[in-house]
């Protein structure tokens, strides 16, 4: 398990240095953390970023180790202030081993805007399956936005929802996974934000929107 928490340690470290590659955070904003499989019998554990800690200044060692009620377990700094949220859709989401949070500028401004970004491309009928959803307001701090990105998403084929009024948070099989969904977020809001500004863009057709996701999923890539 200490092997796993330290792997943990080094990736969710990467990740978080590539959301600044990404063009994704601003100072210390933003967070990506990694769900960290228990063993024989053990419960599963997270690695998080740490709060309020400049992004040159992060090394694996810096990242904190919690449990899935949020509880700080390992690590000498304080976790992210997310953390009862990151751990909230551990919690109720099984399938999920990472979870990103952004303020990403597009994206923000859709959520700051009430709205959620209409499937009016390709890329986004084969990442989302449909549209990026909105989900509600929720103070930072406990476990109030956790459970919006749960309700928002459960049943939903995207794996980025816009907070009202906050940013975007992003799940996936992997955290990797879930920060590309982070990254796909963005690239999409500034697209459709830019055609929004052309002309009212035309929604893809649903079962258009399906074939494309289908094929996306299940054919793209290498498999």
């Amino acid at each position: 398990m200490r092997e796993a928490v330290e792997r943990a340690r080094t990736e969710v470290y990467r990740l978080n240095a590539a959301l600044v590659t990404h063009g994704l955070v601003a100072w210390t904003s933003g967070n990506v953390s990694a769900r960290v499989p228990g063993e024989a019998g053990s419960t599963d554990l997270m690695v998080i970023k740490p709060s309020g800690i400049e992004y040159p200044d992060l090394a694996p060692g810096s990242m904190v180790v919690c449990d899935l009620d949020g509880t700080q377990v390992d690590g000498a700094y304080k976790p992210s202030s997310d953390t009862a949220s990151h751990a909230y859709v551990y919690r109720h989401m099984p399938q999920v081993g990472g979870v990103v949070h952004t303020h990403s500028t597009y994206a923000t401004a859709w959520a700051a805007r009430g709205e959620a970004i209409p499937c009016v491309i390709t890329a986004m009928a084969d990442e989302f399956g449909g549209e990026i959803p909105l989900g509600p307001f929720a103070l930072i701090g406990g476990d109030e936005i956790g459970r919006g990105v749960v309700a928002t998403l459960t049943g939903h084929r995207s794996p980025a929802v816009l907070m009202r009024n906050h940013g975007v948070f992003a799940v996936g099989g992997t955290a990797r996974a879930a920060v590309k969904a982070a990254v796909m977020c963005e690239d999409a809001a500034r697209t459709v934000h830019l055609a929004r500004m052309l002309g009212e863009p035309q929604p893809l057709p649903a079962d258009q929107v399906d074939a494309l996701h289908r094929r996306y999923t299940t054919e793209y890539g290498q498999r």
